[in-house]
């Protein structure tokens, strides 16, 4: 079993900046890629971004590339995700996920573990 514990959320104007981590813990030893969704108030969980296990591959949601930035540090089990240049679009609970395999992958259910989730609100 792996924990993952979200923070960093929290109101900013648009045009504003974010940073979002996510600390795991438990097993993790294994080796895991790591991804970000976001769930707007009445819509679905939707991808934003996600990084493999070695850092080495990343992908991003149309949405948000080129303004978010999503990192992990594998000695403090954390991933990261940059927001800049929020806009009120970007308002949602941020949900960090992890998967048993070391490539990424944009679909949900391709997820095994998830955290709590985290408020981001932008206001215009």
């Amino acid at each position: 079993q792996v924990q993952l514990v979200e923070s960093g959320g929290g109101l900013v104007q648009a045009g504003g900046s974010l940073r979002l981590s996510c600390a795991a813990s438990g097993r993790t030893g294994s080796r895991y890629a790591l991804g970000w969704f976001r769930q707007a108030p009445g819509k679905e969980r939707d991808f934003v971004a996600t990084i493999s296990w070695s850092g080495g591959s990343t992908d991003y949601a149309d949405s948000v590339k080129g303004r978010f930035t999503i990192s992990r540090n594998n000695a403090k089990n954390t991933v990261y995700l940059q927001m800049n240049s929020l806009e009120p679009e970007d308002t949602a609970v941020y949900y960090c996920a992890a998967r048993r395999t070391v490539v990424v992958g944009r679909a949900a259910d391709l997820y095994d573990y998830w955290g709590q989730g985290t408020q981001v609100t932008v206001s215009s």
